[in-house]
């Protein structure tokens, strides 16, 4: 029995190591290869601008659409590559310019396809360039949002992708002087579009479709996200990249890119409210629907042979027809968010503009009852320190608090085990040859001395939803991007920059990189969970005693590429609970093993012979 035990627990440990393994560590060591995709393309970019590249249409062509259908990605696209600049200067615009945005809309098609967030960069580098997030289509990168409509030989032409709309008045979008857009077609039809923007990232499109001919028209309003490119390394284990909606009956609609690159196409049921875009780690593209008319939401992926776009990833809807009848006019209405996901600023918009489950375009995950709990309380403490390592700091300090009652009874126990120490190996030197009694005798000494040899457990197995939480926190929210701490950690969502292979930069050489890394607060982690281990006496049983032995040796080059923020936090976490297991054991009378293991380690042990 005490066999098996211990063999299911060696492999329990196993299968949570190569767990943590895989989700903690390989998922942010592709989070920085991503990151260095990025910054490379920045380079490219800018050297693609130097050499001058021929500048082409910024309104990619796209096929004509069948009547009722929204346009698809540009298809055969042969054009070459043009810099960023070129491609946006190519067509004329209007100017945006908002307290988080800048960039232009591009007048063919009325596209959101030049959008730079004014307060985020590449990296923690001052000089470092603002985020692109909305690319033209002549771009490899090409990323856009487009609202547009479908129409039949009765209505004539009506704006799409290739439409070249007018400018009336003001050339410049800000959040106080919206901007307004005109086309009208040879059957009479007057378009009319309004474009408005808040101080954040929600833009209102308000299009008018007045009917001066002398019959009758039905057409259909569409908008679309599309983007050619994909991020470097997308949906990852703990995170959802990708096509992303809400609507209809079927709710939170999560369509990860390989996903979608194998069924094609997703068409959930009909819907008069929701939303739908595509998603990334920190930002977003997402249409917001008017609930004037049903839609039909559509996720697609276009195999694109040849060209400059190899392939597409669209999220897109399609009203049901509005019909205008000769002489009377129409309106409809649709919103586009295209900015960072900031947690109050998603929350105010779901709660303000009335937008169905608008938090889950932030993957809170499984967990969400704790991980945006624990997100508020971290808000909440960095605005009274003004630093968010301060309050993850503090957090720890409440959770320990919170859960100091169970964490008590668990200590408590387990110095009424080390009191019982004693009888506990008499009965296994009494009965070692019979592992049967030998149990039997072990569970009449628990039930005695009412001692629950389990309850040890406790205080670590309630570590694990709050780890897991506080690292969903860390690796979502882009409140933790490039947030700092003091000395040498910049960034808390990113791994301690230090390496102990050149001595945490004394010496003057770059850590190898195929060394594992592991800075300088991983190993204070591993010293203090070392530390807690050794306030226990070591397990009688070898294969416990070398996991025990090993776990902070395994845990420290593990945790050298989390989030510093998160290692923090585990090191701070691990001082507090050898202090509070210190008093509580003093409390109860029990010895504290700890001098003595560390005193034991030094020791020279006896050989057989003596």
């Amino acid at each position: 029995m005490e066999n098996n035990r211990n063999f299911f627990i060696t492999i329990a440990l196993s299968v949570l190591i190569l767990t943590l393994w895989q989700v903690f560590y390989m998922n942010p060591k592709m989070e920085q290869q991503r990151e260095q995709a990025r910054i490379e393309q920045q380079r490219v970019e800018a050297q693609k601008k130097e050499a001058g590249g021929g500048a082409n249409s910024g309104a990619a062509g796209t096929p004509a659409p069948a009547a009722g259908s929204v346009p698809g990605a540009p298809g055969g696209d042969t054009v070459t590559a043009a810099s960023r600049d070129q491609a946006i200067a190519a067509t004329k615009r209007v100017k945006i310019d908002t307290p988080s945005l800048e960039g232009s809309i591009n007048l063919t098609g009325a596209r959101l396809d030049d959008l730079k967030l004014k307060h985020y960069t590449e990296t923690v580098d001052k000089n470092s360039p603002k985020i692109e997030l909305l690319n033209p289509s002549s771009l490899p990168n090409g990323y856009f949002a487009e609202i547009g409509f479908v129409g039949n030989d009765a209505t004539g032409a009506v704006p799409g992708a290739d439409t070249v709309w007018s400018v009336e008045g003001n050339p410049t979008l800000t959040p106080s002087s919206p901007v307004t857009l005109t086309f009208t077609n040879d059957k009479g039809l007057i378009f009319k579009r309004t474009i408005s923007v808040d101080g954040d990232y929600m833009f209102t499109l308000s299009d008018t479709v007045q009917n001066s001919g002398t019959a009758a028209v039905s057409l259909y309003n569409y908008g679309r996200v599309t983007r050619f490119d994909k991020p470097v390394v997308a949906s990852t284990y703990v995170l959802h990249e990708g096509l992303i909606g809400v609507t209809g009956s079927e709710g939170l609609q999560e369509h990860k890119y390989a996903a979608v690159e194998k069924d094609k196409q997703y068409k959930p049921g009909k819907s008069t409210d929701g939303w739908l875009g595509i998603t990334d780690k920190y930002w977003a593209v997402t249409l917001v629907p008017s609930e004037k008319q049903p839609f039909q939401p559509t996720f697609s992926y276009f195999d694109l042979s040849g060209g400059l776009h190899p392939h597409s990833y669209q999220s897109d809807f399609l009203t049901d027809a509005i019909n205008v009848g000769a002489g009377q006019s129409a309106t409809i209405e649709t919103e586009v968010f295209a900015g960072a996901k900031e947690v109050n600023k998603i929350n105010a918009y779901e709660k303000d503009r009335n937008i169905r489950l608008f938090d889950k375009l932030i993957d809170w995950g499984w967990f969400w009852f704790i991980t945006q709990p624990m997100f508020s309380l971290i808000d909440t403490l960095y605005k009274f320190f003004g630093n968010f390592g301060l309050a993850i700091l503090a957090t720890t300090v409440i959770v320990k608090a919170i859960f100091f009652p169970l964490a008590n009874k668990s200590y408590a126990s387990m110095a009424n085990m080390k009191k019982v120490q004693p009888k506990m190996v008499e009965i296994r030197e009494k009965y070692a040859d019979d592992k049967m009694k030998q149990q039997q005798a072990m569970m009449e000494l628990y039930k005695t001395e009412k001692i629950n040899p389990l309850a040890g457990c406790w205080p670590v197995a309630l570590q694990i939803p709050v780890f897991f939480s506080l690292y969903k926190v860390l690796y979502i929210t882009i409140e933790m991007r490039h947030a700092p701490f003091f000395g040498w950690i910049h960034d808390l969502a990113a791994p301690d920059p230090t390496s102990i292979f050149n001595l945490f930069g004394l010496l003057p050489f770059a850590a190898p990189a195929f060394l594992p890394h592991m800075g300088a607060w991983a190993v204070v982690m591993g010293i203090t969970m070392f530390l807690q281990m050794r306030m226990n006496p070591a397990p009688p049983d070898p294969t416990q005693a070398a996991i025990f032995t090993w776990m902070p040796v395994i845990f420290t080059f593990m945790m050298g590429s989390f989030p510093a923020g998160l290692v923090i936090y585990w090191a701070w976490n691990n001082t507090l609970s050898i202090l509070q297991q210190g008093v509580i054991m003093k409390r109860q009378g029990a010895k504290i093993e700890l001098w003595d293991n560390l005193a034991a380690m030094f020791r020279k042990k006896p050989s057989p012979a003596e």
